[in-house]
């Protein structure tokens, strides 16, 4: 049940359920079939070859214990699988038992599943075992599914009576509809398909909300919002959706008033309990101050102008007598990146600095910069405070804790946040990423941080140069959406203890969509 800390909750989440979107249906069939092959060179060891085989020879051939078909969709697709299945000689006098595995990536269909080792549940997978008691009829899954490739097995069927699958089809969603911005000119090839893969990757995660992931989580997260906010801005400008999501963080605050970090929708919209986050929480501001500069939309900013001020509130409360935001003074969830070793407290003092000036330019767009007047006094005394704390001016670069970490993420965040200027940032982020000791982002969320941080440093030619060799790196390995995590050097890196938990269509992974058309002349 929804808290009360704002009377208004109840009718917010009313709001965030009448701008809820409607599904696009897209009928997929297989394209061809394929085998796997054990590939040290390929990515995570596996790759699919082309069968012999096509879909159509498949489903003339009869149903035997210890068959194994592999279907490729030739495209990364999100809703409901359907089987149906024929008689071919005599009739049914047993069931017809199949073991169903769908998913997006060779390796992830290929690796032995147990013993499980991951800390998320092993339900994610998505295999199941059917059994069809009646053929000659079709069958759809419940469970909604993501991904481009399907095994099947035979593991029971009588010998007595031969069936055989007549269609296999997948009834693909989405609500981004059509995109409504045309994709830049002048992009190279690879560029072109950078930017497509993006859009492929923010499409498969509109649903009804935001999701983060659609084969794994299935829900909305506030740092996904923001960043997809973004990417939707410059492609398929849902912003009713955007409208949605911001509506069910606000209806189901914390007791406290805080934003929640994720939010599921059913049976009924409701939070993960103890989620917490508050860099997500503070994200929530700025992308409500985005959806006011996309729509115009001032009756949404003002009717939830409140819970921003909430969130600030919060912020605040962490900071210490010298304006250092200390990250020990409450136990709380701050998350920048899957990174093990990641010191945040640089990265959470340059996040706060950037939640205030956004706050208070959304302020400032509503007509309500008196209620927050105080805002940039503190956050000119935070930079301060975090210029005598956490910078090393010897050698150029923000430090972190009490080990002094260099890391990508504390630079790029004191860029986003003005504590550091354009000058200064180039160093900074040229400094730390020639470092060999420096501690890289691990996904695509921490990394889209750098690439801005870039540009507004004007390191445009390494901006685009870096884009370029990550997102493009994912693509050269298979990607035909973006993951979840990715590292050039490591390609088995998975923040979940084994690989083939992570997702490999995640939304924070989709920004080159929001680059290449917010910097066409970067990208030219």
């Amino acid at each position: 049940m929804a808290t009360t800390f704002f009377a208004p909750q109840q009718e917010w989440l009313r709001k965030a359920e009448e701008a809820k979107p409607a599904l696009h249906h897209t009928l997929c069939v297989p394209v061809r079939m394929v085998e796997p092959v054990q590939d040290t060179a390929a990515f995570q060891g596996w790759r699919y070859d082309v069968s012999s085989l096509s879909p159509q020879t498949v489903y003339e051939r009869p149903l035997a214990v210890g068959q194994s078909f592999t279907f490729d969709f030739g495209r990364h697709m999100v809703g409901y699988l359907s089987l149906s299945t024929k008689t071919l000689r005599r009739c049914q006098d047993a069931p017809i038992r199949l073991r169903l595995m769908m998913g997006e990536l060779p390796a992830e269909m290929n690796t032995p599943l147990e013993p499980w080792t991951a800390w998320l549940s092993r339900a994610w997978m998505q295999d199941e075992i059917i059994n069809i008691f009646e053929v000659d009829q079709s069958i759809t899954l419940p469970r909604r599914l993501a991904g481009r490739y399907l095994r099947i097995e035979v593991i029971g069927a009588s010998m007595d009576f031969d069936c055989a699958l007549n269609r296999v089809t997948f009834d693909a969603v989405s609500s981004a509809g059509d995109e409504q911005v045309e994709e830049p000119d002048g992009l190279s090839y690879e560029e072109h398909a950078i930017y497509r893969v993006g859009i492929e990757t923010l499409r498969e995660c509109m649903q009804t909300v935001y999701e983060d992931g659609p084969k794994r989580d299935q829900r909305l997260w506030a740092g996904d919002l923001y960043l997809e906010s973004l990417a939707n801005r410059y492609s398929f400008r849902n912003f009713d959706l955007t409208r949605r999501c911001l509506y069910l963080f606000a209806g189901l605050v914390a007791e406290d008033g805080t934003i929640v970090s994720n939010i599921f929708e059913r049976p009924t919209p409701h939070a993960q309990d103890s989620s917490y986050m508050i860099t997500y929480s503070l994200l929530w501001n700025s992308t409500l101050k985005e959806y006011l500069i996309d729509t115009q939309d001032k009756e949404t900013a003002l009717d939830l102008w409140p819970v921003a001020k909430r969130q600030i509130e919060d912020a605040l409360s962490y900071l210490n007598d010298d304006y250092i935001f200390d990250i020990h003074k409450r136990q709380v969830w701050i998350f920048f990146d899957w990174r093990d070793g990641l010191d945040v407290s640089t990265p959470m003092q340059c996040a706060t600095v950037f939640a205030l000036k956004e706050t208070y330019e959304l302020a400032k767009m509503l007509g309500l910069e008196n209620e927050v007047k105080h805002y940039p006094l503190i956050a000119r005394k935070m930079s301060t405070a975090a210029l005598r704390f956490m910078y090393d001016s010897k050698r150029g670069v923000m430090v972190s804790g009490p080990n002094k970490q260099v890391s990508i993420l504390a630079q790029t965040w004191a860029v986003k946040s003005g504590i550091l200027n354009a000058k200064q940032g180039a160093k900074a982020l040229e400094t730390a990423l020639a470092m060999p000791h420096s501690l890289m982002p691990g996904t695509p969320y921490g990394t889209h941080y750098l690439i801005e941080a870039m540009l507004m440093c004007g390191m445009n030619t390494e901006a685009k140069a870096y884009l370029v060799d990550y997102w493009g790196g994912m693509i050269k390995r298979g990607a035909d959406t973006y993951w979840e995590a990715y590292d050039p050097k490591d390609d088995f890196l998975s923040p979940y203890d084994f690989f083939p938990a992570n997702s490999a269509c995640h939304a924070w992974s989709c920004t080159p969509v929001y680059f290449m058309q917010r910097y066409p002349n970067v990208f030219k």
